[in-house]
């Protein structure tokens, strides 16, 4: 106690010392002088310091919170997903490899290739359908258009964001799907329908990550180009796209992440027939629109319950996949 009050007598000192040195009188410490510092209220935690801590605890327990939720997802999916494996002694590599699915039936019909292929497929076609015209109109968003035309354009392009996907979907079963069905025949529903829709869908995503990658190119690259001799298109294929490639990618990587996670429009589309594609029209199933149309058909526990499930970790695992080819690249693209 004695030590206490030595140290708020000696640092009283000091304040007095310090008030009776200022040359010229600080304007809220102007009417304090000598034995009227309250050493009480400079030695407690202020108002903002109070706050300061306030604040840090709000932020740790929002990250905290958000780190929880993470795991518990992670988790959930994966001791369901795994039920399949560990309860019903389902053979992984004949999970992944066959094409009988018929959970119902027992562990011996639980091949999830037929979907996996198509999703992959969907994915693959959509992305490359998009790219190209994506590529072009950030190119004429930045290269060539006005201010002004180049804000119409984003405009449009964040309008098709914006569009419900259940609007995509209605709009190729009545549109898409009659188209296909009137020229190459069939039932119009498959791969090509849904790659159609995708690529409407994907394309203002890979389009707006692609304008952002196009500007950050340093302009003075563009110059110096030009100051060498280059036209402007030599300039735009040869320095601008080359020091984009990154980003660019990390856009496409994106779109296709879109696209395979997608699930209503590709559903109303696809034909939802769990069956190896043996082309682009025959009707098939990815993984999302076997789980949308099928989970609520299902007791929570049993084999088709669990089955389930496994597609849902399997969806995971390459959400998980595509964040790691993003920052990959991103890393790479920085070096």
């Amino acid at each position: 106690m004695n030590l206490e009050n030595n140290n708020k007598e000696n640092l009283k000192d000091v304040v007095n010392q310090a008030l009776e040195d200022q040359t010229i009188k600080h304007v809220k410490l102007n009417k304090i002088g000598p034995d009227k510092a309250n050493v009480d209220k400079l030695t407690k935690p202020s108002k903002e310091t109070r706050q300061e801590y306030w604040g840090k605890g709000l932020t740790a327990a929002a990250i905290l919170l958000i780190i929880i939720l993470v795991v518990s997802i992670i988790g959930f999916i994966a001791i369901h997903g795994l039920a399949t494996f560990t309860q019903n002694h389902v053979n992984p590599w004949k999970f992944l490899t066959s094409s009988d699915w018929d959970p119902g039936a027992g562990k011996n019909f639980v091949g999830a290739a037929p979907m996996i292929v198509t999703s992959f497929a969907v994915t693959l076609f959509s992305a490359i359908v998009a790219t190209p015209f994506a590529i072009a109109i950030a190119l004429f968003m930045t290269e060539y258009a006005s201010k002004r035309g180049s804000k119409y354009l984003q405009f449009v392009v964040e309008l098709l964001v914006g569009i419900p996907s259940v609007v995509y979907g209605f709009l190729g079963l009545t549109i898409v799907v009659p188209f296909i069905r009137n020229i190459f025949g069939g039932t119009g529903f498959g791969i090509l329908a849904a790659t159609l829709v995708l690529f409407v869908m994907v394309l203002p995503t890979i389009t707006s990550l692609t304008v952002d990658a196009l500007k950050a190119v340093p302009d003075h690259y563009r110059k110096a180009s030009l100051a060498l001799g280059a036209t402007h298109w030599q300039t735009i294929y040869r320095v601008v796209l080359r020091v984009a490639t990154p980003r660019i990618l990390t856009a496409v990587i994106f779109g296709m992440a879109r696209a395979f996670g997608e699930a209503l429009a590709v559903q109303m589309v696809i034909g939802n027939a769990v069956l190896m594609p043996s082309n682009l029209i025959s009707p098939s199933a990815t993984l999302t629109s076997q789980l949308t149309s099928q989970m609520g058909n299902t007791v929570m526990g049993t084999l088709p319950n669990n089955a389930l499930w496994s597609l849902a970790l399997l969806l995971l695992i390459m959400a998980l996949f595509f964040n790691f080819l993003v920052r990959l690249i991103g890393r790479k693209g920085e070096k």
